[in-house]
């Protein structure tokens, strides 16, 4: 079995000092990081295989690459509700939020009720997740009905205005990805929502419905 401190070993062997100081140029935000690129981390996370256990101690290292690792090698069905908010709770860049919500989050049976909560919190990263998974349910959970979808559009209009970067750009993919669905009805609600926004007094929601309108109807002409 593959302990943290091993993947630990590799991780600094595969570190680079010039892709660590590049990441300032993406907005990435660390604690501490060996510069390891994400290419490299899935690579990685195909020979580890799911372990679940292996996930949660990389998670406690607090190495930016080893919590990345965590996302792609934890397994969702043994993720509990508690697990996904204490992580949630230590989300400290975009990166680590959207890797979490996209490669292990959006997979749990938690997935939607964490929708629901997480949009209700006030902090930039806790929202940013709240979008980010919905996101990912959407882009990914090809089962679900139009109504779970639908029932979200409401959230994603309250939370439109909110101008910090990050929560802006999360709820502008999930109005997106929600759009994207192979799904007339919710095409047409993801339009209506985005023009509603693109027609606001606020200049965030205008921002957001315009660039959703501009990507969904790029997207139709595309396909």
């Amino acid at each position: 079995m593959t302990t943290a401190a091993e993947v630990l070993q590799e991780l600094e062997a595969l570190g680079d000092g010039g892709y660590r100081e590049r990441m300032a140029g993406f907005a990435i935000t660390y604690e501490k990081a060996f510069g390891v690129a994400v290419g490299e981390l899935r690579k990685l996370s195909k020979r580890l295989g799911r372990d679940h256990e292996l996930a949660q101690a990389l998670w406690d290292t607090r190495w930016y690459e080893a919590r990345l690792l965590a996302g792609m090698v934890d397994d969702p069905k043994l993720v509990t509700p508690e697990q996904m908010d204490a992580w949630r709770a230590e989300f400290d860049s975009w990166a680590v939020t959207d890797t979490l919500c996209f490669d292990l989050f959006d997979r749990t049976p938690h997935a939607v009720a964490k929708i629901d909560q997480w949009a209700t919190l006030e902090g930039e990263f806790d929202k940013r997740a709240a979008f980010a998974l919905l996101a990912s349910v959407a882009l990914h959970r090809k089962e679900l009905p139009d109504e779970v979808f639908l029932e979200r559009l409401p959230l994603i209009e309250a939370a439109a205005i909110d101008p910090r970067n990050f929560v802006k750009k999360g709820v502008n993919w999930a109005l997106r990805a929600i759009g994207s669905r192979k799904s007339p009805i919710l095409k047409a609600a993801a339009l209506d929502c985005a023009a509603r926004l693109a027609a606001s007094p606020n200049a965030t929601a205008r921002w957001n419905g315009k660039d959703a309108v501009r990507q969904l109807n790029r997207k139709a002409q595309a396909g």
